[in-house]
């Protein structure tokens, strides 16, 4: 197959020429503008490689679309593998949460494990549309979280395990009302319900979260999975994670953290709602100001899957350089995960690519092809 007449965002430039896929791989990149017999013509429009997500909560919105209402976990796997695809993501990180707290009003039931056996079956059935890849967020403060832990062995597909510290009162909930305006909004609790939960995280943190943390960097080294942060706030938080051999700070809520994390050699992963909306929902730095100091290096989707796309088509316009905010998209995190195959248009790589319209308005995406095969 051959893809044809298209702009190609490359990793160091954008070239008019076409793209010779064989065997789901990218056999041939050749410059210019012909269309030769058989070859799909593209108009012009650009092609770009597919998408990386590295932390999406898009999954857990399909399995439970109101609070206390589960949907059939097969059904809510497939809606998200179908709407990630037709935002141009062709490879995910499934982020699923490890650690529970079964017995508070605002706590949370154990999940990860039967869910994550669905996901790689289905993979492994090919019954998905893009390449699916498991991310286990570790909540410190949780009951359970070496118990669940243990259910993961090597064979499970986790290449990325991050570290969750949402103790109240630091990290991304310094300010303890904006957990209030979240927790209080999804779990519908009385002042005095919230009041117990932050005493019983707080409680959490003080009896486990020193043995959980220590744990969950262990389990990251038995699962052969990169290890990322969370929220890290101050120079001294970063030196910790550098310590715990962290390559990935998700989020980090302060231009200190995120500075302190590049003197470290770790790699600034900001959300893309946060980009597009024009800061943190929850009152933290602003990812805009990390793009405009050259601190941002990975975009993720966080809640909102259109953002990613939207998002580094917003960075190509700020750092007017469309290979260089692309990257932040495709080959930085594929490389930040050890994921060598893929990222860039590039010979021998795979051939999981994406055609997209309207650029210089509301960028919408018109052909997906993971390893060759059409999917959207």
């Amino acid at each position: 197959m051959i893809l044809a007449n298209a702009q190609l965002i490359l990793a160091d430039r954008v070239m008019r020429g076409q793209v010779h896929i064989e065997d789901g791989r990218i056999a041939a990149i050749t410059e210019g503008d012909a269309v030769p017999a058989g070859a799909e013509d593209c108009g012009g429009a650009h092609l770009a490689p597919g998408l990386i997500e590295l932390h999406t909560d898009n999954l857990e919105r399909h399995i439970q679309p109101r609070p206390g209402v589960n949907w059939p976990h097969s059904a809510a796997i497939f809606a998200h593998d179908g709407e990630l695809a037709s935002t141009g993501i062709t490879t995910v990180f499934d982020a699923v949460r490890v650690g529970s707290i079964p017995k508070d009003g605002a706590g949370y039931a154990k999940y990860a494990r039967p869910l994550v056996t669905e996901i790689n079956a289905l993979v492994a059935a090919r019954r998905l549309r893009i390449s699916h890849f498991i991310h286990l967020r570790t909540e410190i403060c949780s009951e359970t979280l070496m118990d669940e832990l243990a259910e993961f062995t090597p064979g499970d597909r986790v290449r990325l395990v991050s570290l969750m510290d949402h103790t109240p009162g630091q990290r991304q909930f310094r300010d303890i009302s904006k957990l209030a305006e979240y927790v209080q909004g999804s779990k519908g609790l009385s002042n005095a319900e919230f009041d117990e939960h932050v005493a019983r995280l707080k409680d959490l943190r003080a009896r486990f979260g020193d043995a959980h943390e220590a744990g969950a960097v262990a389990a990251a080294r038995r699962l052969g999975a990169t290890l990322a942060s969370h929220d890290d706030t101050d120079a001294a938080q970063v030196a910790v994670s550098a310590a715990h051999g962290v390559r990935l700070a998700e989020f980090p809520t302060t231009e200190e953290a995120a500075r302190a994390g590049h003197d470290h050699g770790i790699l600034n992963i900001m959300g893309g709602p946060n980009l597009i909306r024009g800061g943190s929902h929850s009152g933290n730095i602003a990812a805009e100001l990390l793009a405009k100091a050259g601190l941002l290096d990975i975009i993720s989707s966080d809640y909102v899957p259109s953002s990613l796309l939207l998002g580094a088509c917003h960075l190509a316009r700020l750092w007017d350089d469309l290979p260089r905010a692309f990257c932040t998209v495709t080959d930085a995190p594929a490389r930040a995960t050890g994921l060598d195959d893929r990222g860039r248009i590039a010979v021998g790589l795979r051939a999981d690519l994406i055609r997209l319209a309207d650029m210089e308005r509301t960028a919408r995406v018109t052909g997906v092809w993971v390893e060759g095969r059409r999917v959207g």
